[in-house]
């Protein structure tokens, strides 16, 4: 079961990164988001979420679930769609601005060639 959570939050991270690295705004904010989902991923796996465990110590209590990565990953969740809100203002922006859905604003041959 680890190695079938670690090749997912692999996968999503690879695709996140091969998505930043395009040269479209609207590929870029989607590797972005999938970069903020594998780091979640990758935050929950790390505090070793146990189920059916109480979240507060108690006497009697073999084992607890630690609230901290929660709290964490809904923190993360918050901000991630700020910050998703924010980019998608300012690709749009840039996109009015220089005419072009590229990251740099330059065409480049892709688009010239008609490809």
């Amino acid at each position: 079961m680890e190695w079938l959570l670690a090749s997912a939050i692999g996968v999503i991270t690879a695709c996140g990164v091969y998505l930043v690295l395009r040269a479209r705004t609207f590929s870029v904010v989607l590797g972005l988001s999938l970069l903020g989902y594998a780091a979640n991923l990758f935050i929950f796996a790390m505090g070793r979420l146990v189920s059916a465990a109480p979240p507060v110590i108690t006497a009697g209590a073999a084992a607890y679930a630690d609230p901290l990565p929660q709290a964490l990953v809904l923190t993360a969740i918050v901000i991630g769609f700020g910050m998703t809100g924010f980019v998608v203002e300012l690709a749009l922006r840039a996109s009015r601005e220089t005419g072009s859905d590229h990251v740099d604003g330059n065409p480049g041959r892709d688009e010239k060639e008609g490809t």
